[in-house]
């Protein structure tokens, strides 16, 4: 029987009930990425790790959540997107939960670098595109720009209770919370989460009584994430959109992510308040990312790039001047600024990724476009703990990545022309 077609101005389309549980899956093991942010001072004070031991796991972990990205993406094709999501939050749980009896610095490389980085690195963003590009025709731009927000939004907004847990029950309690929190998640999964709109007899949202859908990819799930980087990588596109993402991941979730509470700290700033303020850029951030998603629905997306990379630099150029002391008005109006534009870089991008080739691979283009992404986050990680061993502070970590970003504002505009908002949405 054909599929059919719900009346989107009468009735409450699934694919919108399809969201609302990706959003608060998203949010929810985002928060997990969070924990070690708040940890390294703890860790610090518990074990006698040196910070850039520390900072060493969260950049493995960031480095395995974005090179898993395009693999989850081809087995999230392959063999569906629940059993994926649901081996990812068991993964989750078991290696933050492992992580209460570790004692040496490799233990915590292995749970929460390696087992948790590839847990979460399975679900990450391309879950995200997966379910807009399968659920949505029309408002798919808004729909990645809400999901997007979700990722950096719940991997900041969980901060300062995982910051009160730790001062005042010890770090365990943080990576119980974790583990606690995967293993709720799947039964949500299992019971609540539709794999695609053909399973209810329906169509996407937006999508016209002709319809049809793409036909399934027969390639075995690992050789077409392969296969999709070496075509990929005779499209100068590709490279452009791949060195971008590295500047994005670079000078949001590397550098700010994972070093904003210890430098707020080491200027005096309580690590309560600290996270606080970088929840509250989360928050800006879910206003920020679902508006970007909007207006890529209608404006150029190279052009909103440009913009986006450009304020950023200017804010991480202010940011060690304006910031750590004592939280002010000039504090705030970065915090709402930068988190404006914390992953606005998202929609943008993950549209641009479906001309490369096609829309029919675009999903695991952009898993690899974010495996980029988290190359530059992992390389900031840990770069930026150097930098502060060896100087004292932050402040040239926040420079060089506030000129990348000023540079990159210039080179997405080398992006080929020829295609429009609308054309990237078919």
């Amino acid at each position: 029987m054909p599929a059919k077609k719900v009346p989107v101005k009468t009735k409450l389309h699934p694919a919108w009930i399809a969201v609302g549980i990706t959003f608060f899956t998203l949010v929810s093991t985002a928060g997990f990425r969070s924990a070690p942010t708040v940890l390294i001072i703890p860790l610090e004070d518990a074990f006698g790790w040196s910070r850039d031991q520390i900072s060493l796991a969260v950049s493995i972990n960031v480095l395995c959540y974005g090179f898993t990205a395009p693999f989850a993406a081809a087995f999230m094709e392959r063999f569906g997107i629940r059993n994926v999501v649901i081996a990812a939050l068991t993964t989750v749980g078991l290696g933050a939960g492992g992580t209460v009896f570790m004692t040496a610095p490799w233990h915590l490389m292995l749970l929460w670098g390696l087992v948790v980085g590839v847990g979460t690195g399975s679900m990450a963003l391309v879950f995200a595109a997966t379910v807009a590009n399968r659920w949505f025709v029309e408002k798919r731009g808004i729909v990645i720009g809400l999901l997007t927000a979700a990722t950096a939004t719940g991997q900041l907004i969980f901060l300062p209770g995982l910051s009160m847990l730790a001062v005042n029950f010890g770090w365990k309690s943080v990576s119980l919370a974790v583990a606690i929190g995967a293993f709720m998640m799947v039964p949500i999964i299992i019971f609540f989460l539709h794999e695609k709109p053909s399973a209810l007899g329906i169509l996407p949202y937006g999508a016209p009584d002709d319809w049809l859908a793409p036909s399934p990819n027969k390639i075995p799930a690992g050789k077409l994430a392969i296969d999709s980087l070496k075509q990929a990588s005779k499209v100068k596109d590709f490279w452009y959109l791949v060195g971008s993402f590295f500047v994005c991941g670079l000078s949001t979730s590397g550098l700010v992510g994972t070093h904003f509470i210890p430098a707020a700290h080491d200027h005096g700033m309580m690590e309560v308040a600290a996270a606080s303020l970088l929840a509250l850029v989360g928050v800006f951030d879910l206003v920020g990312t679902v508006l970007s998603g909007w207006l890529t629905d209608r404006y150029d997306p190279r052009k909103l790039l440009c913009i986006y990379y450009l304020s950023r630099g200017i804010s991480l150029f202010l940011l060690p001047s304006i910031l750590f002391a004592t939280i002010h008005p000039s504090t705030l109006v970065f915090v709402i600024f930068y988190g404006l534009d914390w992953v606005a870089t998202v929609p943008p991008t993950l549209m641009l990724c479906r001309t490369v080739l096609g829309p029919e691979r675009s999903t695991i283009i952009y898993g690899w476009v974010f495996a980029s992404h988290q190359v530059g986050g992992a390389i900031a990680a840990f770069g930026a703990a150097v930098v502060r061993v060896k100087f004292g502070d932050y402040a040239a970590a926040f420079y060089v990545s506030g000129l990348f970003c000023i540079i990159t504002s210039y080179f997405v505009l080398q992006i080929a022309p020829g295609t429009t908002a609308k054309d990237l949405k078919r």
